[in-house]
């Protein structure tokens, strides 16, 4: 009698095991005529990797010990990817749509019509500056809303609702750390990813807005993407003076460079000069330097640093050495086990990495993270 082998689950399989995974969105697909069709938006849905950080690196044949649950939209969306609504009921009894919002897609427009007026200064404006007269940085609320990200002063939601489970697991995370060697590093958190297009931006940025939502936090969000910095573009805001400029010249003063923003709580700090040697500048002493004395310039502050894909570029394993935390961004439809693996062990100089599982479909039907805050009754 011979026994049949049974195939070995693959990684997404085992996770989905774990975490229920299905009938949490429904599908709208009705466009107003007046409107252009709205392009398609991914599968959003986040959760963290609670508990236990992965064990690295495993054996060739062990399962990777780690669930994987679930997350966001991807930074390039896939044409094969179904469109979702998130918007709920805000396009029902909406209020008039604010000037320049008509060429924004139904649930963009939705989404700003949300914000009240005062948080929405130049949202609307097509050709708004770049700056305030006191040099705060006007965020372009607008081009987060088209893009499916989080607005700062939008009615929460299910992205909304995903992300607080997120930031509150590596907020945990970050408590921990700080009682060991790390002890101020714990406040500094990467977000990767192994390959382009798994989603690492898009988190980045939304992990930062939910961070700065907190009573008790300062947020700086690092583009340390060097070779395609995206950060300060997503946000419709110009590049300038960055890290890679910090590292290469001792005498710059990191704090100068910090750009302020109008979302209260969140700075920003671009990538800087493209330089053919910016992997060996954040190996140099002059980094952690850095860091240090932005953590030590506000007690508060919680740095992001989003990097390029781990297995494309070696700055983030660099960066990994000197961080407290890794949050690495796997795509469920096309990230394989091995790549999971493989990027695992080139971050493992950090002790600390969870997983966020990207681009997860859902089965129609079903209620919603955030749903709730629109009940009535």
């Amino acid at each position: 009698m011979t026994n049949a082998r049974k195939r070995e689950e693959s990684l997404i399989e085992r996770a989905a095991q774990v975490y229920d995974f299905g009938a949490h969105l429904r599908r709208r697909d009705v466009v107003p005529a007046s409107e252009p069709e709205a392009p398609a938006q991914d599968p959003v849905a986040t959760r963290l990797l609670a508990d236990d950080p992965v064990a690295l690196p495993p054996a060739a044949d062990d399962p990777v010990d780690a669930t994987v649950p679930e997350a966001a939209p991807h930074d390039q969306p896939s044409a094969d990817d179904e469109p979702l609504d998130l918007t709920f009921d805000l396009l029902a009894a909406a209020p008039p749509a604010p000037e320049g919002a008509e060429a924004l897609s139904p649930m963009a427009a939705a989404t700003l019509m949300a914000i009240p007026p005062e948080l929405r200064a130049g949202a609307e404006e097509e050709d708004a500056p770049i700056l305030y007269d006191d040099g705060i940085a006007r965020i372009d609320r607008a081009m987060l809303a088209e893009k499916g990200m989080l607005v700062p002063g939008a009615p929460i939601g299910a992205l909304a609702e995903e992300f607080r489970l997120v930031k509150r697991q590596l907020l945990l995370n970050a408590r921990a750390i700080a009682k060991g060697p790390l002890g101020e590093r714990s406040r500094t958190i990467l977000v990767g990813s192994g390959k382009p297009g798994d989603g690492k931006t898009f988190c980045a940025i939304n992990l930062a807005i939910s961070l700065a939502a907190e009573r008790d936090v300062e947020v700086l969000l690092v583009d340390s993407d060097f070779a395609k910095p995206d950060i300060m573009a997503s946000l419709g805001l110009d590049d300038s003076t960055g890290l890679l400029d910090i590292l290469a010249d001792e005498t710059l003063d990191p704090e100068a460079f910090v750009v302020r923003t109008d979302v209260p709580q969140l700075s920003l700090l671009p990538a800087g000069k493209r330089s053919h040697s910016d992997t060996e500048l954040l190996a140099s002493a002059r980094t952690g330097d850095v860091i240090d004395q932005l953590l030590a310039n506000d007690p508060r502050r919680i740095i992001v640093f989003d990097t390029p894909p781990a297995l494309a570029a070696s700055p983030a394993s660099v960066l990994a050495l000197l961080v407290g935390q890794v949050m690495l961004v796997v795509r469920a439809d096309r990230t394989t086990e091995a790549d999971v693996r493989e990027a695992v062990a080139l971050l493992d100089g950090c002790e600390q990495i969870s997983l966020v599982l990207n681009s997860r479909s859902y089965e129609p039907g079903g209620g919603r993270f955030g749903s709730y805050y629109g009940h009535q009754g």
